[in-house]
């Protein structure tokens, strides 16, 4: 048996996968990590850090293992906070979860578990490993309502090897039921929504606390504007100006919005709902258009510029001018779809086999054969 460090984050995922290392045999060491409690950008009295690491400890007691917490606040800052203020600013979408997995829970954690001697870090993510061809492949939880390989979409072989996730043939109501029958305080338990760090604060109101607010125009764009009889790449934006529809509001700032966002434009007027099309952070502009049918929404493709693709296992790579069809995902708990791939100099062009919905710059778009997690990477 190995000795493990589990990430307890006080919630009963993680909870229930200490529990059932310890079944296994395994020697497991309890570690609470502590991300943030910078006072100048967030109310701590709405972060639930504290009552998440008295909750962690509670289960740590009750399964006898040993417990500590550590404060990786500055790392967390420095490799996460200080990128989703960098990429608001620039008008992308990114996605801190899949950062902080990369970055964070299987790197600097990592690197503290083995300072305590363990050979592996377990966390209470819903995915599965299972070694291939000298390597591991990442795949799919068998919970398809829970299954959250897209957040570990960037992790490497090394950080992989290094991993396991006893939860990845559970559903989520046998891991409840387990920590019921053990009487884990965390058994109950909501799921924790967002990130801890914001707590109850709204992400708007986060980003103002680094970034300003600054006046700008919202723009409608009709249905039947002229550009979309224009014929585009699959990879190619639609290039609005104020002049292709009209003002029907303003804004506090276009950094503060993204794409396919419903909610927070406080406009009314309208028949049906305004959805945000695109963003120019340039001319502090913001296109807007009504109904979830309007054009400006569907995209056919995407592009990957080379230095953000990440594959899974380095055999994966594809070769200049090599064409794939894998199964794509652009956000959590999005339906898979069918895509083909296509290796250039330069990049990955990706095209859908049917138009999706917000295609948002900054955000991870992810590939899979079946169930097996192939390789990921930044929609540019």
């Amino acid at each position: 048996m190995a000795k493990v460090v589990v990430g307890l984050s006080g919630g009963v995922d993680s909870s229930v996968a200490a529990h059932l290392l310890v079944k296994q045999g395994h020697e497991v060491i309890g570690v609470f990590m502590k991300n943030w409690h910078d006072t100048d950008v967030t109310i701590s009295d709405e972060c639930p850090w504290e009552e998440d690491s008295k909750d962690a400890l509670l289960v740590a007691d009750k399964l006898g293992i040993p417990f500590q917490t550590i404060d990786l606040s500055k790392e967390y800052y420095e490799r996460i906070v200080a990128y989703m203020f960098a990429e608001y600013e620039n008008g992308r979408t990114p996605n801190p979860d899949i950062l902080c997995n990369r970055e964070i829970k299987f790197d600097t954690f990592l690197k503290h578990a083995e300072l305590l001697g363990a050979e592996y870090v377990a966390t209470g993510h819903y995915c599965r490993k299972r070694p291939k061809d000298d390597s591991f492949e990442l795949l799919a939880g068998l919970d398809d309502n829970k299954d959250q390989s897209y957040f570990l979409c960037q992790i490497n072989q090394q950080q992989l090897a290094r991993a396991l996730f006893p939860l990845g043939d559970l559903k989520k109501s046998e891991v409840r039921k387990i920590a019921t029958e053990q009487g884990l305080i965390t058994a109950e338990k909501k799921d924790s929504q967002g990130l801890c760090f914001i707590g109850k604060v709204k992400l708007p109101d986060f980003l103002k606390q680094r970034l300003k607010e600054k006046k700008g125009n919202v723009i409608k764009i009709p249905q039947n504007w002229n550009g979309y009889k224009n014929t585009l790449t699959p990879v190619q934006e639609h290039a609005y100006t104020e002049s292709d529809g009209h003002k029907i509001g303003e804004h506090q700032g276009a950094h503060f919005y993204t794409i396919g966002q419903r909610k927070g434009l406080n406009i009314g007027g309208q028949i049906n709902p305004l959805f945000i099309i695109q963003t120019n952070t340039k001319t502090n502009t913001i296109y807007v258009g009504e109904g979830d049918d309007h054009p400006g929404l569907l995209r056919l493709g995407l592009f990957i510029a080379e230095d953000n693709i990440h594959w899974i296992k380095p055999m994966d790579v594809m070769k200049i001018s090599e064409e794939r069809t894998y199964q794509l995902r652009i956000r959590y708990r999005q339906s898979l779809f069918s895509a083909q791939l296509i290796k250039i100099d330069g990049g990955l062009v990706i095209n859908f086999n049917k138009p999706q919905k917000a295609v948002a710059k900054g955000q991870f778009a992810a590939w899979y054969a079946h169930d097996v997690l192939i390789g990921s990477g930044v929609i540019a």
